[in-house]
């Protein structure tokens, strides 16, 4: 689920840009006023089912009032769907967790590629699509693999596969991006303003999927980093 503090203010928002009181719309979507007020001022993170309320009263998608869009009729997801998939404690798990990775990647990926356009330069852009390419072939490869599908449909050996290939064509293709990005600045290009609030001027809603995927990346990576000392 997307921060507190974004869902607490998308829902208050929402709420007065409905023109109802608390009272009116607590009893709305069946909770006490003081129970509303905890959510709206973030004191408390509501459960699934009552996202799901919030969503059809105030006719938004999922992804607008978790915060990961700025799209108010993005895929509407159904109380059974988002139930369906949860967990223990409310943890989001299979299809649903799924369609919100997706789409924080797919954002993120926009924005990435949004900044490289702007820069203009073809090498970073197709160094970029090749790392990225080679990472989804990889993933999708293990999955076909696992799934017991036939890799004759591949032209890459399955021997090859397994032994790094995809990784080694991902690490050049990162090599040459840094090269090209590093042309640039001697070149002294101008490049794109990359300040939080540039981001969210020219990429509202996406922005935030970049800036969730960084984050938690940076989190894990550093992770790894501290065990490995």
């Amino acid at each position: 689920m997307a921060s507190t503090t974004e869902f607490s203010r998308t829902l208050s928002l929402l709420r007065q840009e409905r023109g109802v009181s608390q009272r009116t719309a607590a009893g709305d979507l069946g909770i006490s006023q003081a129970l509303l007020s905890h959510y709206e001022n973030g004191i408390r993170e509501p459960g699934l089912s009552f996202v799901v309320r919030a969503c059809d009263y105030y006719h938004v998608s999922a992804d607008f009032i978790l915060g990961r869009t700025l799209s108010r009729e993005g895929n509407m997801l159904s109380e059974q769907e988002i139930l369906s998939a949860a967990g223990p404690g409310n943890v989001l798990q299979g299809s649903v967790l799924a369609t919100l990775q997706s789409k924080l990647l797919s954002g993120a990926v926009d924005v990435l590629f949004g900044l490289l356009g702007k820069l203009g330069d073809r090498g970073a852009i197709n160094a970029a699509a090749g790392y990225l390419g080679s990472a989804v072939y990889q993933l999708y490869r293990h999955l076909y693999r696992a799934a017991g599908a036939n890799e004759a449909y591949f032209s890459l050996d399955p021997t090859a596969c397994t032994m790094g290939v995809a990784d080694a064509d991902m690490k050049l293709s990162e090599t040459a991006y840094a090269k090209a990005l590093r042309a640039k600045t001697a070149q002294k290009a101008e490049f794109p303003d990359l300040s939080d609030q540039a981001l969210t001027d020219t990429y509202p809603g996406r922005c935030q999927s970049l800036t969730q995927v960084l984050s938690t990346a940076d989190a894990r990576l550093s992770a790894m980093a501290e065990r490995a000392r």
